[in-house]
This record gives structure tokens, C-alpha cells and sequence, in this order.
């Protein structure tokens, strides 16, 4: 029978290749899947672009990931958080390059990849230095720019419940960027905090249905039951 779980964090990552695009979930802590950014750096892959909402803070979870020299290029929203000091360093030394993104047109050209569409109309960044050499288009009288989809490679996402299909549901804040990013991936690894049964799950409640993921791992012991 189907199940997408596998053994261990590094297990899940070890699909990564150099010079992939990935997507890691998290608002700050809330959400960061810091069990398969460890993995990852295990792992070595290098050459990275990394979408994320942030930069990491201290030399933690993404800002380790930076400060073992993975990624060369980051796409987020708030590169320079309250102690984001590794991103500081790589960036103004010219190792590590830096496209930076509302956080609004983060999600929806992640989201924009997700449901196939060819490119979207934003008012958000029109007139600054975001929309520099970007087409622009007056509707209605507001003025857009024209952004273009984030298509990725691989989506590290962390999430509270999933089932050995990959339905997933999400605790409170922490579901913030998972959904899109799971969308817009060609491969999904999820780390979940508890595995549950087939059916448990009310399926007017899965945020993520289990065709976005392709991996699995548990944070908690799991039952033979689960892994049928």
C-alpha cells in the first residue's frame, strides 16, 4: 500500500541535488522545518537557491544553512531580521546573491507556480526600485507590475498532523508559507509532528492534500499501523 514515509531527515533530503531551487517554510521559527535544514546541510548538496520568507536569525536553521556556504542566491522577504548577522556578512562579501521580495508577492508567485499560471499583475512594488526593468500595465486606473511565477525543485515544509498518504494539516501560525510552497515544488519533503491513520483526519480540515508530497518523516515514535 502507499506510504510516503521514510526512515530519517537525511534520507528525505538525500534526493537534493547541487544547484536546485528550494523553498523552506517558517516565519521566523514558526513553521521552520530546522530537522530537515540540518539534514540538509549533512547532505552538502551546494550551489543552492533558497526562497525563503526570511534569512534566518543567530546561526540557526536557514542562517546555518547560509553560513555553511550551500546557497548562492536568496529570494525572501526580510533578509535583515534582528540578528541576522550571517546574511550580513555573506552579502556585503559578495558570496551570496539577493532578490528581494514582498512578502505578499512571495506567496502569490508561489502560489502563481502552483496553479499553473503564466505570470500575475501586482500593484505592490510598482514605482520602486523593485519594479525596475519589470513590464508595467495601468487597469482601471491602478497601476501593476508584472511578476512571474516561483517554480522550485524541492519544498522543505514542517507540518502538525499528516497521514501516511501526505494529507497534511498545519498548528496555527506555523501553516504560513507550507501550503504555496508545497504547491509550487516538484518534490515535497514534509516533517511532521505526529503521524495519524488513514481517515483520521476530517478532510474538510487538510490544508495540503497529499498529491503536493512526495516524503514524509515523523518527529514521533510511529506505530507500525501508520506505516502500512
Amino acid at each position: 500500500m502507499i506510504s510516503k514515509l521514510v526512515d530519517s531527515a537525511y534520507t528525505a533530503v538525500s534526493v537534493i541535488k547541487d544547484g536546485s531551487t528550494i523553498a523552506i517554510g517558517g516565519f521566523g521559527g514558526a513553521g521552520q522545518p530546522e530537522d530537515l535544514i540540518s539534514a540538509l546541510i549533512n547532505h552538502g548538496a551546494k550551489d543552492l537557491t533558497l526562497v525563503s520568507n526570511n534569512a534566518g536569525n543567530h546561526e540557526e536553521g536557514i542562517a546555518a544553512l547560509l553560513k555553511a556556504g550551500q546557497v548562492k542566491k536568496i529570494i525572501c522577504s526580510f533578509p535583515r531580521m534582528s540578528h541576522s548577522y550571517v546574511f550580513d556578512e555573506l552579502y556585503q562579501s559578495g558570496k551570496l546573491e539577493l532578490e528581494l521580495v514582498p512578502q505578499g508577492n512571495l506567496a502569490e508567485r508561489l502560489r502563481a507556480a502552483g496553479v499553473g499560471l503564466g505570470a500575475i499583475y501586482t500593484p505592490t512594488g510598482y514605482g520602486t526600485l523593485l519594479a525596475a526593468g519589470k513590464e508595467t500595465k495601468c487597469i482601471d486606473g491602478r497601476n501593476y507590475v508584472l511578476e512571474y511565477p516561483i517554480h522550485v525543485d524541492f519544498a522543505l515544509i514542517k507540518a502538525e498532523l499528516g497521514d501516511r498518504w501526505g494529507n497534511l494539516t498545519y498548528r496555527k501560525a506555523a501553516r504560513n508559507f507550507g501550503p504555496v510552497m508545497a504547491m509550487a515544488a516538484k518534490h515535497t519533503i514534509v516533517s511532521v509532528d505526529h503521524i495519524v491513520e488513514l481517515g483520521d483526519l476530517d478532510p474538510e480540515n487538510i490544508i495540503t492534500p497529499g498529491i503536493f508530497v512526495k516524503t514524509l518523516i515523523s518527529r514521533q515514535p510511529i506505530n507500525d499501523g501508520a506505516l502500512l
